[in-house]
């Protein structure tokens, strides 16, 4: 991708970096990325695998890298209150895009609560109180409110606040900054987010990285099996 122009076209490892036996390294896709390195594509682009995968830690490296704050927000935010990121950034070298856009977001759900206060801390014109809406409320009202610019998006499961219709209006969103020519990376767990027409999927497990197609994916077929015969599942906990 001699002449690309989405902001992130690669993700490698920086120069003199070399595979550790010590984590983050040792996770499966960190060490593929670090050994192969990642082309980007543009549009949207999924992370979907099993809690522990690395989905999570790779979404966050590459947002610090890219020079997002890891507690969440704009290229211009600067929230810190505790920090529980890994230094995976450090590793790595992002190669951009010709002309590619330096303004990006990053969506982390677990942050999301002190992000708000750092916002009505830091007033950057009108905006809703995200504090005074449901948790649900706050993500819609957040994505709709700051997905706007062209750039790059990272999201860390950005279902975990939302109901199925809010998780469709999402697929909403991530389709119109698509076409718009904004890069998107997304860790996600939900069937109905990664359900994105066009968007390239990489599932996360013990193999690492691996492109695969929606109905191939592991938690669609899980999910299906569920919904279909939900008894099968219960039998063995309950």
């Amino acid at each position: 991708m001699p002449f690309a122009s989405q902001p992130v076209r690669r993700v490698a490892a920086a120069e003199g970096i070399r595979v550790s036996g010590h984590w983050p390294h040792t996770i499966p896709a960190v060490h593929q990325l670090l050994t192969d390195g990642l082309d980007l594509e543009p549009g949207v682009t999924f992370l979907v695998g099993e809690n522990g995968a690395g989905k999570s830690t790779l979404v966050e490296a590459i947002a610090v890298a890219f020079g997002l704050s890891p507690e969440g927000g704009s290229t211009g935010a600067r929230l810190t209150t505790r920090a529980t990121e890994s230094s995976l950034a450090d590793d790595l070298q992002l190669t951009r895009g010709v002309g590619g856009k330096r303004a990006g977001f990053f969506l982390r759900a677990e942050t999301m609560h002190g992000f708000y206060t750092y916002l009505e801390q830091n007033p950057g014109g009108p905006e809703p109180v995200f504090h005074e809406l449901s948790h649900g409320e706050s993500f819609l009202s957040l994505i709709n409110d700051r997905f706007v610019r062209q750039g790059f998006y990272c999201l860390d499961e950005p279902e975990s606040a939302l109901s199925f219709s809010s998780s469709l209006a999402v697929v909403g969103v991530l389709n119109r900054l698509a076409e718009s020519g904004s890069q998107v990376l997304c860790a996600t767990h939900s069937p109905v987010i990664a359900a994105l027409p066009g968007a390239t999927i990489l599932e996360v497990g013990e193999w690492g990285l691996r492109r695969t197609t929606w109905d191939d994916l592991r938690l669609v077929q899980n999910w299906k099996a569920y919904l279909q015969a939900p008894e099968r599942y219960l039998r063995h906990i309950l």
